[in-house]
């Protein structure tokens, strides 16, 4: 097994789909995972190319967020699309990445995810609150590199 796999079990990973749809209930924001082995790059550079590669700026109010796991090189970050960014401050996604954080030095990654994707959630709800009508642009499933 890759560390990837090792990462989270499929009943965790459900688990974490399960979070990012009860998220996107009260938010027309957008929230996806992507987990894979490792990075050569600062993780949100890395992120960056895969929230592009996963073509997340596609969406109507350019408000999706990825949140992005090295496993192996013990990295993560969230990067947010840029609607998000013209609306909000440059610390804007400190208590995410801090509510992740400490499940993630306890090794507790399953619940890290599910924290940081509420947290997200219910920060974007502030600023991209549902709406009548408010499609799911893009896929929950958590994506999976090398």
């Amino acid at each position: 097994m890759s560390k990837v796999e090792e990462f989270l079990t499929k009943a965790e990973e459900q688990e974490i789909v399960e979070a990012i749809g009860k998220a996107e209930k009260n938010t027309s924001g957008e929230i996806r995972v992507h987990i894979e082995k490792e990075t050569s790059i600062a993780a949100i550079d890395r992120a960056m190319e895969v929230f592009r590669t996963l073509n997340m700026e596609n969406t109507k109010e350019r408000n999706g967020v990825i949140i992005y796991v090295a496993v192996k090189s013990h990295q993560f970050a969230i990067y947010g699309d840029k609607g998000i960014n013209e609306k909000v401050a440059a610390d804007f996604w400190n208590c995410t990445r801090d509510a992740m954080q400490n499940h993630f030095k306890n090794g507790n990654f399953k619940q890290g995810l599910i924290d940081g994707i509420l947290n997200a959630g219910e920060q974007l709800k502030k600023h991209f609150p549902y709406a009548d009508g408010d499609t799911d642009e893009l896929s929950n499933e958590i994506s999976i590199g090398e």
